[in-house]
């Protein structure tokens, strides 16, 4: 006597997508996260402070939202990694606010790097010591990208010397970097 089988299969519109579909799953795009799916930039070197003008951000936050969003990429085990947004996180924390907007976009080490730090520069209130460091991350950096490691011998004093130079042009500092 045969029995019928039920099973619960996929569609076959499930089982396949189309090239549209895996394009846009490519695209970065703007999704409110939780909070606690976003991890602080590894050796940041800006401090998030709670001052004055952190309760003004708070307050705006909890009042309005996050206006402007944060920058974060994907971490290999899950979850994300802020690249740019530290300050707008923590007033989100402190609103109570849970979700913050960020973009999403897929960055490797060094251009995180790069972009963290020339999104923080243009801050009014920034230490030396922070600025010093966070120029540090960043020529070195520059200084990995588009290294070869093919070659038992490579010119790193004239590398090292023009990534110094493009630092100090894009940061308006002409002094000899030592």
């Amino acid at each position: 006597m045969a029995r019928e089988l039920k099973l619960n299969l996929p569609s076959a519109d499930d089982l396949f997508s189309t090239q549209e579909e895996r394009d846009d799953a490519k695209l970065e795009r703007v999704m409110e996260l939780s909070l606690s799916e976003i991890s602080d930039f590894p050796n940041h070197p800006f401090k998030v402070r709670m001052d004055a003008e952190m309760q003004e951000m708070a307050e705006s936050v909890k009042q309005y939202g996050v206006l402007v969003p944060g920058l974060v990429r994907p971490k290999e085990g899950g979850g994300y990694e802020m690249v740019a947004g530290h300050r707008r996180k923590m007033a989100s924390e402190l609103a109570e606010r849970g979700i913050m907007p960020c973009i999403i976009r897929d960055l490797t080490d060094d251009e995180a790097t790069i972009i963290m730090v020339d999104s923080n520069l243009q801050r009014e209130k920034i230490l030396p010591s922070e600025k010093a460091f966070a120029y540090k991350m960043k020529m070195d950096a520059l200084n990995r990208q588009g290294k070869r490691t093919d070659l038992t011998f490579s010119p790193v004093g004239k590398k090292l010397v023009l990534c110094q130079e493009k630092v100090q042009v894009k940061s308006g500092n002409f002094q000899t970097i030592d």
